[in-house]
């Protein structure tokens, strides 16, 4: 034990064995959703071809299941070894979107994860060069907290939209429930998880959001055997009183794998360039590029001031070698077929649980990779029972605002845009581009230029071109 303190740092950090293993508890069925969601987003689209991924002739749903926790359990372990942070790693949720509708629409599969293992690759470089690390240290301390509260109002909206809380209404963009109501049991069980967690957290209970989460998985089990709410449908044949991604219930079977390995023989790093043309397929790494780069960094710095470990001036311990391991997170995604992965803002549920090393994210390694095995319990957890444990870490990250100086409109305003922007739009680049040109701008018209950082002006004018990739596209179309 005395070895695996010094190793990890735990004693140093504050935090015992038994916190760091809750952490990684906590943080993975926070997470354990994406091994079924990441799956019914890439498995089931066909690429510009007409072929499912790896050309299987049916939806392969339980192959990119098993990759997705095979790549997400290695990349964590390591992020825990190499990183010792508390940072878990998965397919990216957006990502792995913008893959499959954004680019496998305009070439095959193996060219599109080809895309994927290219833009790791770069990113690795970028680090290994020192550029990556120095753009991390160039940002205001200030606009880093603001970062850290806009991923608190994030997760706390992804938690409310993944458990129907929030859902688009009739002539609104957001409502209440179902029509402004809470009218179904799924909504029930859900605000009954909010409120377990928010007293035990209160009232500091050990293992807090852990207990939440199985609290009111078993609370959903015995809801759904009751009244028979049934899955949330189809588009087709929408059920919205029902339970959303997955219907909670004891597993007909424990056991159940897919060599995840068939996947690792499904990329094609330059098969792109003959798809599409050379300029059209540097916009799309640069797209997937800055989009990894940025909502990375908004994360680790979110989670890492969670955790206490982002000091005065913004620093973080070994910000290298978690930027570099999250680096290879997107290569291993393309290469494994499962799209880029990258660090997990809901590792923040770990933390809040109180995981300070990398100890936790390396428990959660090993879970994912159990998963491979024990695939039919992973769905047991539904949304309405892990989305409560996200809207508590929400607040908690928020209570950063304290720390932001609102009466200095300089840095005011662009903090305000990054903390908005962020669930506004579903994405944490979007905000950090906003606040970062907002920021530049106003020290430029206020004739104090020479007080941004020349990696900062970089930035901003990397971002102009991030959002104006439409126009770009338009023009290349």
């Amino acid at each position: 034990m005395s070895s695996l303190d010094r190793f990890f740092h735990i004693s140093a950090r504050g935090s015992t064995v038994g916190r760091e293993v809750r952490g990684g508890l906590a943080t993975f069925f926070t997470m354990a959703y994406i091994v079924v969601l990441n799956p019914l987003i890439i498995a089931t689209a066909k690429d510009a071809e007409g072929q499912y991924i790896a050309d299987a002739a049916s939806a392969p749903i339980p192959l990119v299941a098993a990759g997705t926790a095979f790549v997400a359990g290695v990349l964590s372990i390591l992020m825990g070894v190499v990183g010792k942070v508390p940072f878990a790693m998965a397919a990216g949720l957006g990502l792995n979107a913008f893959v499959t509708y954004g680019i496998a629409t305009q070439m095959s599969w193996e060219s599109a994860m080809g895309l994927v293992f290219l833009e790791g690759v770069i990113i690795a470089l970028l680090v290994l060069t020192g550029f990556r690390t120095a753009v991390f240290n160039a940002i205001p301390a200030q606009l880093k907290t603001a970062i850290s509260v806009g991923i608190g109002l994030f997760i706390a909206l992804i938690g409310f939209v993944d458990a129907g809380f929030v859902r688009s209404g009739s002539g609104v963009p957001v409502d209440l429930g179902i029509g402004g109501k809470l009218t179904s049991w799924p909504m029930v069980v859900f605000v009954v998880g909010v409120l377990l967690i928010a007293v035990l957290v209160a009232r500091k209970v050990k293992g807090a959001i852990l207990i939440g989460i199985v609290a009111t998985t078993i609370l959903a089990i015995v809801v759904e055997a009751l009244v028979k709410a049934g899955g949330a449908g189809t588009p087709d044949a929408p059920n919205p009183q029902g339970w959303r991604l997955n219907v909670p219930a004891l597993p007909e079977r424990v056991f159940g794998f897919e060599n995840p390995l068939r996947l690792f023989t499904e990329f094609d790093p330059f098969g792109a360039f003959a798809s599409v043309s050379v300029t059209l397929a540097v916009l799309l790494v640069f797209t997937l590029l800055i989009t990894d780069f940025f909502d990375t960094m908004g994360t680790v710095v979110g989670v890492g001031a969670q955790a206490g470990l982002v000091g005065e001036d913004g620093s973080l311990p070994r910000t290298r070698e978690i930027l570099l391991v999250d680096s290879i997170g997107a290569a291993a995604g393309g290469a494994g077929s499962v799209s880029s992965n990258t660090t997990y803002v809901e590792s923040a549920a770990g933390v809040g649980e109180g995981a300070r090393t990398g100890l936790a994210s390396v428990v959660t390694g090993v879970l994912f990779l159990l998963a491979i095995f024990l695939s039919p319990l992973v769905g047991v957890v539904p949304h309405e029972a892990a989305a409560p444990a996200l809207v508590i870490v929400g607040f908690l990250m928020m209570t950063a605002i304290r720390e932001i100086d609102f009466t200095d409109y300089e840095i005011a305003i662009p903090a305000f845009l990054v903390i908005v922007l962020m669930p506004f739009t579903y994405s944490i680049a979007n905000g950090i581009g906003a606040g970062f040109l907002a920021f530049v701008l106003i020290k430029a018209v206020k004739g104090k230029a020479r007080e941004v950082h020349p990696l900062m002006w970089l930035v901003a004018a990397l971002f102009v071109v991030y959002f104006a990739r439409g126009a770009i596209e338009g023009l290349l179309a």
